[in-house]
């Protein structure tokens, strides 16, 4: 018999101002279905999970739960009170014996806190980051007795060991239903057996997690032969890197492998290494970076001892490492952001590297985004005599024709961090380093970013928790093993995980005492915050402007229902924007203090 369903959508539409997000879907989550929620950011992925959870409701159709049925939701955003405690969130009114006897409870604390002594749980939401933010709410739905678990951007903040650890807790889940928002395609291979795609308003239902996805979907294309060959391209690149990686890949499909191999049966290799490699002698020389018996010092603190590390031309690396352990502090003595604190760097003559931070440049409002593009160059070498536009790079990465000439200051989050990545690549870096490039992309950029960056000739440094970006741009892996070393890892990063593993317990963010003293932060630290404290300041002080406008309006239309509603789908955005930059500032303040 056929499992029940536990929600039902009904010929569900959800329209926001500019269109349809929901065009008359109808679709059920069954017990212990296991969905991934794919598609382009703004397609509406955000908003069926709402929907799902009752968070808000249709413009048309019905949305039924069966009775009984007990559901939790982990959001984007986090609205916890700041004086709230680990404990008040996670376990609230549970006496301590109730939850101490409770192996479920102690396996999730220990999983995502590495503990739950009283200096974990006495600790106040205010000054948590925004990793230790997520961890707390993902304790409190998996502790609790679920039968429909939704997340949004689960593993969002999350370091390489805490996905790991999600992935095989919700494997042992039996009978929950899980629907799961993300861009990380590993998480989504590791939790789900079906993926559903929303794509211009409709809901595309295939098979098996992300790998299986990419299969059915090109099998789709091949009969149908009616998509652009620019994407019929991407889908073929992204078959052949899953045909050559490991055969797990392969195996959940449900459909004929062969045909969809047919597609690929004349196709290169994502990559032709030897090529690359002779490009980037010419252009870079011997010589990128070396470093010689260095000390790396954060404060008071040595994060690297005695560290000889040599970065050659064509080298396309992927660091791993736990959260605070000095990946980017790594990458900022490499770009000449710090100095070290003692040993040697030395940088090629001919290197010209291009650094993408986790944090956005602040640019021009007004400029278009093809304006903002071509303030870098017209025009970029990407090798063997080929050349690309600004144009041409910038809907290589998502912006397309009529998206260039939008403003820069109507782009979302995710858009920015595009136009950010695509302004780097136009000034021709031979040297491309990349921390957490990953964050706020849909999948189809990242296929996208993982293309462009195949014919990249230069070296590629990548610090990313997104596991499968790394397997598939990289080709060798280091780890920043939090011990003052940094360890080569033939075995890639299941070889990491082992190796930390195997590694004597050590204090997290959440075991440590939140009365310590913190580490003194250097001049150039303190100069970063600054910066980023006056951009936030700017950023709430234009949220206050759009909401003041948007208030206004609704005064005036006050009597029109619908106008009205319109113009409040408009403003909670806003809100919520400005509620999570505020707490942002809050913490970085305290930081600064």
């Amino acid at each position: 018999m056929a499992p029940r369903n536990l929600i039902n959508l009904e010929n569900v539409s959800l329209t926001y101002g500019k269109g349809a997000v929901l065009d008359h879907v109808s679709l059920g989550l069954a017990e212990g279905a296991r969905i991934g929620i794919v598609g382009r950011n703004g397609g509406g992925k955000s908003s069926l999970v709402k929907i799902l959870g009752g968070q808000e409701t249709p413009n048309d159709g019905r949305v039924s739960m069966a009775n009984g049925t007990h559901l939790g939701t982990l959001s984007q955003i986090d609205k916890a009170d700041p004086k709230a405690t680990v404990r008040d969130i996670v376990l609230g009114d549970q006496a301590d014996h109730e939850w101490a006897t409770n192996s479920k409870a102690r396996d999730v604390l220990t999983g995502l806190f590495g503990g739950f002594g009283e200096s974990i749980l006495a600790r106040e939401m205010g000054p948590l980051s925004g990793g230790e933010r997520r961890r707390v709410a993902l304790a409190k739905l998996l502790i609790s007795d679920l039968d429909v678990l939704l997340l949004d951007e689960p593993t969002n903040h999350l370091d390489v060991e805490a996905v790991t650890w999600l992935a095989e807790h919700l494997k042992t889940r039996r009978g929950l239903a899980l629907a799961v928002v993300t861009h990380d395609r590993w998480f989504l291979d590791e939790v789900s057996d079906r993926t559903w795609e929303v794509v211009d308003g409709q809901i595309e239902e295939y098979d098996g997690g992300y790998s299986a996805y990419v299969l059915a979907k090109a099998e789709r294309m091949r009969q149908s032969s009616v998509e652009e060959q620019k994407r019929n391209m991407l889908i073929k690149k992204e078959l052949a890197w899953l045909r050559r990686g490991a055969p797990a890949r392969t195996s959940k499909p449900k459909f004929r492998i062969d045909a969809a191999n047919e597609l690929i049966e004349n196709e290169p290799p994502p990559r032709n290494n030897v090529e690359l490699l002779a490009f980037a002698n010419a252009r870079l020389g011997k010589t990128v970076y070396e470093l010689h018996n260095a000390t790396i010092r954060v404060g008071d603190r040595d994060l690297f001892t005695g560290l000889d590390w040599n970065v050659g031309p064509g080298d396309r690396i992927g660091i791993a490492g736990v959260n605070g352990a000095g990946k980017t502090t790594l990458l900022k003595v490499l770009t000449g952001q710090l100095e070290l604190a003692a040993g040697k760097l030395v940088t090629g003559t001919t290197v010209k590297p291009a650094f993408l931070s986790q944090h956005l440049e602040e640019l021009n409002p007004k400029w278009r985004v093809l304006e903002a593009i071509e303030h870098i160059s017209t025009h970029v070498e990407i090798g063997k005599g080929k050349s690309l536009s600004a144009s041409q790079l910038g809907e290589r990465l998502g912006f397309g024709s009529d998206a260039q000439w939008t403003p820069v200051g109507d782009l979302s989050g995710g858009e920015r961090r595009r136009l950010q990545l695509t302004r780097l690549l136009m000034g021709g870096p031979n040297v491309l380093i990349l921390d957490e490039p990953t964050n706020d992309f849909d999948v189809e950029t990242l296929a996208a970013l993982e293309d462009l960056l195949d014919s990249f000739a230069g070296t590629l440094l990548v610090v990313s928790h997104d596991r499968y970006f790394l397997e598939r741009v990289c080709d060798t892996f280091v780890g920043v093993m939090g011990d003052g070393s940094l360890r080569n890892l033939p075995g890639g990063l299941e070889e990491y995980l082992k190796l930390r593993k195997a590694q004597p317990d050590e204090p997290t963010a959440f075991t440590q005492d939140a009365s310590a003293p913190k580490t003194e932060l250097t001049a150039a630290q303190k100069r970063d915050l600054q910066k980023d404290l006056q951009r936030i300041e700017r950023s709430i002080a234009k949220l206050d402007v759009s909401i003041k406008e948007i208030l206004s309006k609704m005064e005036v239309h006050s009597s029109n229902f619908e106008k009205v509603a319109t113009l409040n789908d408009d403003l909670q955005p806003l809100i919520m924007e400005k509620e999570e930059l505020e707490n942002r500032w809050v913490l970085l303040s305290e930081d600064l203090d």
